[in-house]
């Protein structure tokens, strides 16, 4: 008598009458489709096991579920953990599942349960019922899934992520391409406690955008929205702010740049409304390397600041005979480009710091970087023969990588030029004084030296501009003299 023979009358000697082995779902499956035809559901009927190759057991199962553990048991200390199970659902209908053996910790020691191969988030258990209750579930099957769905929530989870390769990966390595600058509402009064109201600061925000677009620099708007700084008021502003800041009137306080509360322990917080532009380069940024040599007197070119507080190259040696480091960068043939779509070559940052305003005062003063200091710095790396690594806005995005991007700067075919002391960027105001990088002459001396004055070259004046105390801006400089 074979093996399989023995094991089906040893079942069916020691099964309980009317009581059926039956099918328990434990993990729903990730796909979605337990409750459809070809998932096993719960009170399907067991009618066959086989395991591995060799091993087949039939319904009737011997002591139920209690017998089909040990027999589970054994086949997994044996490393023998693939299954096959065919289960009855209704009369006549059979459906068969490909699963592996695993254990089942929530249930305890020594139990197990079938986990899918096909969906291994799928696994289904073992239970003993009547077959009465087991026609029952198949029956109720749509009334189930209405209450599985009424019951199903999303959970949620965390992921790790790798934000440090990721981050390195950037267009600028660890820097956002997210450029903004803030607004603060402008004080009506000397002492500030009064302010204009947001669709004034709305305006200037408006005013500063239409203005360096106009004047050539390549940015295009991208939001804006209004962002709340706490203050300290006292006195007559927080007694007027917080009684007109009630927000039983909400009309009044949508528009309002100032308003106030009292907080629990009676001291009087005042929110100032300020507003962030957010804004990005036409063309995105492009990063330009300036390689430095032994002998280099000069970079070959020249910065100046917009009255809206951005940094641009004003001028460029063009002088194909001189090998000038903005020549072997390409930055002379940017230039060019720009020039002849009557737009600036805005820096953006030196070194991966970006250099762009960034804030706007309640006097109304444009916080951005010195020119001066710029110039210093881009003097000492010409000192030190340490590469230059600059980004500039484009205008153009297909500018930058067409006919293999820089190279095309490099190597384009020199063109005529007016002299070096009529170049003019377009768009821009013959009134406004151009600011200058620090000359040679103005550099730091080794030792006790003192500086020495080139006294042929014109008179340095100076004159206070309004973006901070240590900031100046340079007149009366040709352009043949003032070189960085």
């Amino acid at each position: 008598m074979t093996m399989e023979r023995i094991l089906s009358r040893d079942m069916y000697e020691g099964s309980k009458r009317g009581v059926v082995l039956a099918i328990e779902c434990l993990k729903g499956s990730s796909k979605a489709d337990e409750w459809n035809g070809n998932m096993l559901q719960t009170g399907d009927i067991v009618e066959e096991l086989k395991i591995g190759g060799l091993l087949c057991v039939r319904s009737p199962f011997k002591n139920g579920k209690h017998g089909v553990q040990k027999l589970l048991h054994t086949s997994f200390k044996k490393n023998e953990t693939s299954i096959q199970v065919r289960v009855r659902r209704g009369r006549n209908e059979f459906v068969e599942l490909q699963a592996c053996i695993v254990p089942n910790e929530a249930a305890g020691r020594k139990h197990y349960m079938l986990r899918s191969i096909d969906d291994p988030n799928y696994a289904v258990g073992f239970a003993d019922r009547t077959e009465g209750d087991c026609l029952a579930f198949q029956g109720s099957r749509n009334s189930r899934v209405v209450c599985a769905l009424s019951k199903a929530q999303l959970q949620d989870g965390y992921v790790s992520y790798p934000w440090e390769r990721k981050m390195r990966l950037l267009t600028v390595p660890n820097s956002s391409c997210f450029l903004s600058i803030l607004l603060l509402p402008k004080a009506s009064d000397r002492i500030a406690s009064r302010y204009n109201d947001v669709e004034d600061t709305l305006a200037r925000a408006n005013a500063w955008l239409n203005a360096a677009q106009a004047f050539g620099v390549p940015i295009e708007l991208m939001n804006v929205q209004t962002e709340s700084l706490l203050t300290k008021i006292s006195g007559e502003t927080a007694s007027a702010t917080v009684n007109a800041g009630s927000f039983s009137d909400l009309s009044n306080l949508a528009n309002v740049s100032l308003y106030g509360f009292e907080d629990y322990h009676g001291v009087d917080i005042g929110v100032v409304r300020a507003v962030r532009l957010w804004y990005a380069p036409i063309g995105g940024e492009f990063p330009l390397e300036i390689d430095l040599k032994e002998g280099d007197s000069k970079l070959g070119f020249a910065i100046s600041r917009t009255p809206e507080g951005f940094i641009y190259i004003s001028s460029v040696i063009d002088d194909d005979n001189n090998d000038l480091a903005s020549t072997r960068s390409g930055l002379r043939d940017l230039y060019r480009e720009a020039m002849s779509a009557s737009k600036l070559l805005v820096i953006s940052r030196v070194s991966n710091q970006k250099v762009l305003p960034w804030m706007v005062s309640s006097t109304g003063a444009i916080r951005c970087f010195d020119t001066v200091s710029l110039s210093q710095k881009l003097s000492l790396h010409r000192h030190a023969l340490r590469p230059i690594s600059i980004h500039v806005f484009m205008w153009d995005c297909t500018l930058a990588f067409q006919d293999e991007g820089i190279e095309k700067f490099k190597a384009s075919t020199p063109t005529a030029m007016p002299p070096t002391s009529e170049v003019q960027l377009p768009l821009r105001p013959s009134n406004e004084s151009q600011v200058l990088p620090l000359p040679e002459a103005l550099l730091p001396r080794s030792g006790s030296e003192s500086p020495v004055w080139n006294h042929d070259e014109p008179e340095l004046m100076t004159d206070r501009d309004t973006a901070g105390e240590v900031s100046f801006r340079f007149h009366n400089f040709s352009l043949s003299s003032n070189w960085v």
